[in-house]
């Protein structure tokens, strides 16, 4: 009830930063470079940023918002005091922003739509893969909310996770132009296994392992729930 007095200008910021990239760098890096892995550049990276679009968003909501609710504002203790579990709180937390991070998963993919740089029907699977993303980023964010002693204390998680992450996915470019060692570290990474989806789709293409990688994306978002309830659980009975 709350966000839907400011769902306008929340859905147009999570949406402008990534066109913004994906237009500014597409057609400005796409000018010189003429194919990357099999598709224009722009189109490459158009499958990064509903990804990162997509982790952004959730992130932002688990941090940022779910911290808010749970520490100065004390929305969890009010609920907290109702039927309602801390186990249901959390899920509930993971659940809300991997809603608003389908939105902008959403929002990009109609983007991509318009400029025409995919007509494939299998691009609408990129609808489903944008809430396991989102599903996956809030329960490792809410790990983080859990352990911050107030805001300032996201920007660690921001520079030291989310950035690196960007850089060494495939976002911008090819993971296999990275050194052996870092594509090691690229692979063990959520970003990767949600890219390597979502690029072969806006190829028309059925992702290789597909099901591997979203084994993956599932198992980050269980782990990230049950770290991050254990967490809560001890920060609140103190």
């Amino acid at each position: 009830m709350v966000w839907k007095k400011m769902a306008g200008p929340s859905i147009l910021g999570h949406l402008a930063d990534p066109v913004i990239y994906m237009l500014g760098l597409g057609y400005g890096l796409g000018g010189m470079l003429p194919e990357v892995g099999g598709m224009s550049y722009i189109a490459f990276l158009a499958a990064g940023t509903v990804c990162y679009s997509t982790m952004n968003s959730a992130s932002f909501e688990a941090l940022y918002s779910g911290f808010a609710r749970m520490h100065e504002q004390r929305t969890w203790e009010a609920i907290m005091n109702t039927p309602v579990t801390l186990d249901d709180i959390v899920f509930s937390e993971i659940v809300w922003a991997a809603s608003k991070s389908l939105l902008s998963g959403i929002a990009v993919l109609a983007v991509i739509w318009a400029l025409g740089l995919s007509h494939s029907p299998l691009t609408l699977w990129l609808i489903p893969l944008a809430l396991l993303v989102g599903l996956c980023f809030a329960a490792i964010g809410l790990i983080v909310t859990a352990l911050a002693p107030g805001y300032d204390f996201f920007m660690y998680y921001f520079t030291l996770a989310i950035t690196p992450m960007v850089l060494l996915c495939g976002v911008f470019f090819p993971v296999d132009q990275l050194p052996a060692a870092l594509q090691g570290v690229s692979s063990a990474l959520p970003l990767t296994h949600a890219i390597d989806i979502a690029r072969p789709l806006l190829n028309d293409t059925v992702p290789a392992n597909w099901l591997l990688h979203a084994a993956v994306l599932l198992g980050y978002a269980m782990a990230g729930f049950y770290v991050s309830l254990a967490l809560f659980r001890k920060r609140l009975s103190q």
